[in-house]
């Protein structure tokens, strides 16, 4: 089926019709367009969301990273990184592959189009300049045979009349001939004309139309079949990236495959393990004979002559694990800046360590556990207090003293290793050194032995001093390697029972520090110290009564808020105004007042805030 023979007629429509082709293939370009931005815009959010998720350097999120789950979610980021850049690659083949072929092969048929339809209209102009020039023949054609039948009329009609001259009879005549032989000539002007014209016009409509019409035929024809092909590429586009992104998938997948449990939960295990045994059974105290009761090492309360003798004795039993893991920071935490003149903002002093008031007589032992969990536990030497200053400062001892043992251990092995490693460097430094010095040697053009000496000499020194600290934490970790408690030992340490008040009182036994048995704190911290400093003797006991106390301060007057106070500081309490408080430590000249608001709620405020009325044996003693 030709356009030529078919639609030889239709050249209008043709010509509308292959211009609303063009328009097509322009519409289909602005969708491919669309295509590839929307893939270029998803590709880029997908890497921004993976970029955004990463693990950042020298972070807590960096050191999660060895739980099998946080690995298979950093494989999911990079397999999605992956997969974004697929996306990117459907972007660039979409515009480099079909989008500039559309606009090029687009120009082309624009070209092409206008060729061949100005090829028509040269051919559309030609038959109708020969049609008019066949209407003009056969006009004039008329018009002399016309003329020509009015000569001869005219010429009759003088023939006829008697009254006409003979002379104006031939000129009559002569003029019928002259026109008769214009209409003869016009005749065949005309006939050659119009024969002319059919012959054009069959080739018009039978040659040249066919073959222009037949050529905008096989363009329009190239133009769909064009649009089918990029349509199959389009797809093929997609289908390409296909497997990169089902391995990226799989990726995925088997990161998620690669998950164990069993590993993380042992990680936690690894991290957080402080090596330290559960504490013993509490010891039953039978107060139903008060004079003969039986004293044990884990009792929550003791009285006044019992906690001294225990002191200079056995170790007291620890009941940490119960303890909140602030416990230890709670004593550090009174204000360290001067309190603030009411009723502006307060800030915390310095750390109120002036004696305590004497102890209370003993309480119930439900009424004394409660006290023992709320209340600030008591440092029991000033090394422990030196360690619970460093940890508040951020700046933990050198080796590793303030963290538990299995904690320890790992931190001390780790520090090795990187010293290791270090010394390594230096050494692998000191040895291309010599090999360099000796080609200096061999070869002097080469350069001045001597001139490494300075940089052998440092090398050799830095070596030294790595090794020294190696051999230091080596040490360290020697020592909490024989030393990490075992269980008979912690049962020993945490549920003895002493064979009786009487046993204890009589036995001259020099009284021993609890610095070195203490070592464990409540906030997880473990120091080991040398053997010998367990046999310390305790030379000034006024300082046990300071920090070994564990009676909660008793009431020694009462105040009333004069203004609020927003205690934000550790240490401090929020009081608002006109609330009354318990006094249980006056101010020691720093501008600070210790009040109590109910058993487990105490702290510092400004004494500038308070209206303090203070009990008369306080104010005496």
């Amino acid at each position: 089926m030709s356009w030529g023979t078919e639609l030889w007629d239709q050249y209008d429509n043709l010509e509308k019709h292959t211009q609303w082709g063009i328009e097509f293939l322009d519409k289909y370009t602005k969708f491919v367009k669309e295509r590839a931005e929307i893939e270029y815009s998803y590709a880029k959010q997908l890497r921004n969301l993976s970029k955004k998720y990463q693990p950042k350097k020298n972070s807590k999120e960096e050191e999660d990273q060895k739980y099998t789950s946080c690995k298979s979610f950093l494989t999911t980021l990079q397999e999605l990184n992956d997969y974004a850049g697929q996306h990117e690659v459907i972007s660039e083949n979409l515009t480099g592959h079909i989008i500039a072929e559309l606009t090029r092969y687009m120009q082309e048929m624009k070209q092409e189009r206008k060729s061949y339809f100005h090829e028509g209209r040269k051919a559309q102009q030609h038959i109708e300049t020969s049609w008019k020039q066949l209407e003009a023949s056969k006009r004039k054609f008329e018009r002399d045979c016309k003329e020509a039948d009015r000569a001869q009329q005219y010429f009759e009609k003088l023939d006829a009349d008697i009254n006409v001259t003979k002379a104006d009879v031939e000129k009559a005549r002569q003029q019928s001939n002259l026109r008769h032989q214009m209409a003869a000539d016009s005749k065949s002007d005309y006939s050659s004309t119009l024969q002319k014209f059919n012959q054009e016009q069959h080739e018009h409509y039978f040659t040249h139309i066919p073959n222009i019409f037949q050529k905008i035929q096989d363009m329009e024809e190239r133009r769909i079949k064009k649009l089918a092909e990029l349509m199959k590429k389009f797809a093929e586009v997609d289908r390409q990236v296909i497997p990169i992104i089902g391995k990226c998938l799989d990726g995925i997948t088997a990161a998620a495959d690669s998950v164990d449990v069993k590993r993380d939960t042992q990680l936690v295990v690894e991290a957080f393990k402080s090596g330290f045994e559960p504490p013993g059974d509490i010891e039953f105290e039978d107060f139903s004979q008060p004079m003969q009761r039986t004293v044990s090492e884990s009792s929550l309360s003791n009285s006044k002559g019992e906690g001294r003798s225990e002191t200079k004795g056995k170790p007291k039993g620890k009941l940490w694990p119960f303890i909140k893991k602030n416990k230890l920071m709670s004593l550090l935490t009174s204000p360290h800046q001067p309190p603030p003149p009411p009723p502006s903002s307060a800030s915390p002093s310095a750390v109120p360590n002036g004696p305590q008031s004497p102890k209370q007589q003993k309480e119930p032992l439900s009424h004394r556990f409660n006290e023992f969990m709320t209340s600030k536990p008591k440092i029991h030497c000033f090394r422990s207090l030196k360690r619970g200053l460093s940890l508040k400062l951020g700046s933990g001892p050198e080796d590793f003293s303030n963290l538990p043992p299995e904690q320890r251990r790992k931190k001390l092995q780790q520090k090795i290793d990187e010293l290791n490693k270090e010394i390594q460097k230096e050494v692998d430094q000191r040895e291309a050194l010599t090999k360099m010095k000796d080609v200096y040697i061999k070869n002097p053009q080469m350069g001045d032995p001597n001139s490494v000496d300075p940089r052998l000499s440092e090398l050799s020194q830095n070596i030294e001093r790595l090794r020294q600290e190696c051999q230091k934490f080596e040490g360290w970790l020697a020592e909490v390697e024989g030393r990490l408690p075992t269980k008979n030992d912690m049962n020993r340490r945490q549920s003895g029972v002493y064979d009786g008040q009487s046993t204890q009182s009589t036995q001259n036994t020099p009284a021993v520090s609890n610095c070195a048995q203490d070592r464990e704190s409540p906030d997880g911290s473990y120091t080991e110290e040398q053997s010998q400093e367990s046999q310390v003797k305790v030379t000034a006991p006024e300082f046990d009564d300071d920090f070994d106390d564990e009676e909660p301060l008793p009431i020694i007057g009462t105040c009333t808020a004069l203004y609020t106070f927003e205690g934000h500081n550790e240490g401090t309490i929020s009081v608002t105004e006109g609330e009354v408080l318990n006094v249980i430590e006056e101010d020691k000249g720093d501008g600070w007042t210790r009040v109590r608001r109910s058993e487990d709620e105490e702290g510092y405020v400004p004494t500038s805030y308070l209206d303090v009325c203070l009990e008369t044996n306080a104010k005496e003693s």
